[in-house]
């Protein structure tokens, strides 16, 4: 009897050990977002992901002349509210080039980080306290200075800058080991 019960026990332990995978599977699946056509990990950190999306190539390229890479490689946890490549290009002709210029350091990470929140925020922790808030949330960035954030519709979020600029989220709640990164369609310029 004792064998019995030693291999009936073998067999639900092999049988929960074969299931685990498939069970866990969906889930992690469910949690890895693609952006610029490779997928956002939710194991790696910002700039680990980030590298990696053909979408956001300016970004990257900002971040690492700004010297921010060892930052946003930390613990954080930090929200960053990522602008596309498309975005980067509809600043004015030369603007980036202007930017990326070692003499412009300052500017361009006083830029840079007006796109950072500290904390992990989920669009729908913004959606929540836009809600608390009677319509409209100001969360201070790592800059310094203010964003706005407001509901478009019933479920978009916008973001706005100092000057009134406003951005839509496009691709929310991409999750990352030190935080959560927001794909948003327009740069963030400080006031």
């Amino acid at each position: 009897m004792h064998s019995k019960i030693s291999l009936g026990a073998i067999a639900l332990a092999a049988g929960l050990a074969v299931a685990a995978p498939l069970a866990i599977a969906p889930v992690y699946a469910a949690m890895t977002v693609m952006v610029g056509g490779a997928p956002m990990y939710p194991t790696k950190n910002i700039v680990e992901n980030a590298v990696n999306s053909k979408d956001h190539t300016t970004l990257v390229a900002a971040v690492k002349a700004a010297g921010l890479v060892d930052t946003l490689e930390g613990p954080g946890p930090f929200t960053v509210f990522a602008p596309t490549n498309e975005a980067f290009a509809a600043l004015p002709k030369g603007t980036v080039e202007t930017l990326l210029k070692p003499e412009n350091k300052d500017k361009l990470t006083a830029i840079l980080t007006y796109h950072v929140v500290p904390g992990h925020m989920t669009a729908a922790d913004i959606a929540g306290k836009i809600d608390e808030m009677g319509g409209k949330l100001t969360l201070k960035t790592v800059q310094g200075e203010d964003l706005t954030f407001a509901r478009m519709g019933k479920s978009a979020l916008t973001v706005s800058d100092a000057k009134g600029d406003v951005a839509r989220i496009t691709i929310p709640d991409v999750l990352q080991s030190n935080g959560v990164i927001h794909v948003i369609d327009k740069v963030l310029i400080p006031g």
